[in-house]
């Protein structure tokens, strides 16, 4: 159900995490997130000040949609606790024990003194040793202290369960395939959770297909479709749901080593959501035409028109640019602007963020003027409010 982007053409936002401030210390290092607001005076101090502060940046730069920066995750190597935070507190899990990922998709993993090998060999991943269940997630936490800090509508989201899924060590159920049923029937009781408690967003990020597409593996794309659609079962009725897609983000590095969509977008299109995201700005939109063909028209079009990859900050101009070639395929009250990936902790500092994100909404507003539609307030570009 349209909530947050309803009546909103070329609505904007970002995929979901920012970089954490240097200032922000300390870790959850496993612990609910309740508990450690509740009993650690530094950690509720440094977190609730830095999804503020992640907020209040998206405010300045004019976002319609903002995000709470991924703030409740650590800050490890190679981005692991986005998984991690999952690992650390489902039900079911054991402690994670160093090694490689049981998937690997390139020979750059196995070879040490290359970036993605100590990508792969950080990840920890935990064994499944009993029933999965939610354990402290505590979704809604999360959201409740980033919607208390804002009027926008704050999109909050996590990492599928059959990611998860793709990198645990089943030694419980029968096979991967009853595994990645188990993990979204948990997850799903948790975004329960979040719903009832006022979430108008949810972003589910990384479905498996487009993993698995050109290897062999052991869970189908169409049980990944299945699958992802009991995760969010129950939920469209009373939540706008989104699922992100990209090629992977750790260091800012692309792990989708043949970055196509076309092979996928079937699959794609039966996810019972209302927006689907790409990574669309890396490959240049060569595939925005097959995209627009393929997404069934009850749902919204999210493309990324800025780069997590790289440090150049794009011009308003420059995103102009992009939405007008989007447009060529896509209708405006169809499309949602916003950046190919997260920020992430460990990529890009918070000042090109910044200045990415105030790109993204001035490019849109040129557009936006063109076609007559009202457009966002951008503070940071007001000379009467500027600090600089």
């Amino acid at each position: 159900m349209f909530k947050a982007s309803l009546d909103k053409p070329l609505c904007t936002t970002i995929t979901g995490s920012l970089p954490r401030p240097a200032w922000f210390t300390e870790n959850l290092s496993g612990r609910a997130l309740s508990t450690a607001l509740l009993g650690d005076f530094t950690f509720h101090e440094q977190y609730v000040d830095a999804v503020s502060n992640c907020i209040s940046d998206q405010r300045r730069a004019g976002l319609d949609i903002v995000t709470d920066g991924d703030m409740r995750f650590d800050m490890d190597i190679g981005g692991r606790a986005w998984f991690g935070y999952l690992f650390d507190r489902l039900e079911g899990l054991s402690p994670g024990a160093l090694r490689s990922l049981p998937f690997g998709g390139s020979p750059r993993e196995e070879q040490a003194g290359d970036i993605f090998h100590e990508i792969m060999v950080t990840r920890l991943p935990p064994k499944v040793i009993g029933p999965i269940g939610p354990g402290t997630l505590e979704f809604d936490v999360a959201w409740k202290t980033a919607q208390g800090l804002t009027s926008r509508p704050v999109k909050f989201g996590s990492c599928s369960a059959q990611l998860v899924d793709m990198l645990v060590i089943n030694e419980h159920y029968k096979d991967r395939a009853e595994t990645v049923m188990a993990l979204s029937k948990a997850t799903n009781q948790e975004y329960k959770r979040l719903v009832d408690a006022g979430c108008e967003v949810l972003q589910v990020e990384e479905p498996c297909f487009h993993f698995v597409e050109d290897v062999e593996w052991e869970v189908s794309a169409e049980t990944y479709v299945e699958a992802f659609n009991l995760e969010i079962e129950g939920l469209r009725d009373h939540c706008e749901i989104w699922c992100h897609t990209c090629w992977g983000n750790p260091f800012a590095q692309n792990l989708g080593y043949g970055a196509r969509y076309n092979p996928i977008l079937p699959y794609l299109d039966q996810l019972n959501v209302d927006v689907i995201t790409f990574e669309t700005k890396y490959n240049g939109f060569e595939e925005l035409a097959d995209i627009a063909a393929a997404v069934s028209s009850d749902k919204k079009i999210a493309i990324g028109v800025i780069s997590h990859r790289h440090l150049q900050v794009e011009t308003p101009e420059e995103v102009a640019a992009s939405i007008r070639t989007a447009l060529k395929h896509i209708d405006p009250h169809r499309l949602i602007l916003s950046t190919d990936c997260g920020f992430g902790r460990q990529g890009i500092s918070r000042k090109h963020a910044f200045y990415k994100m105030v790109s993204l909404v001035r490019g849109t507003n040129i557009i936006r003027k063109e076609l007559g539609l009202p457009t966002s307030q951008v503070i940071a570009e007001t000379p009467n409010l500027a600090y600089l």
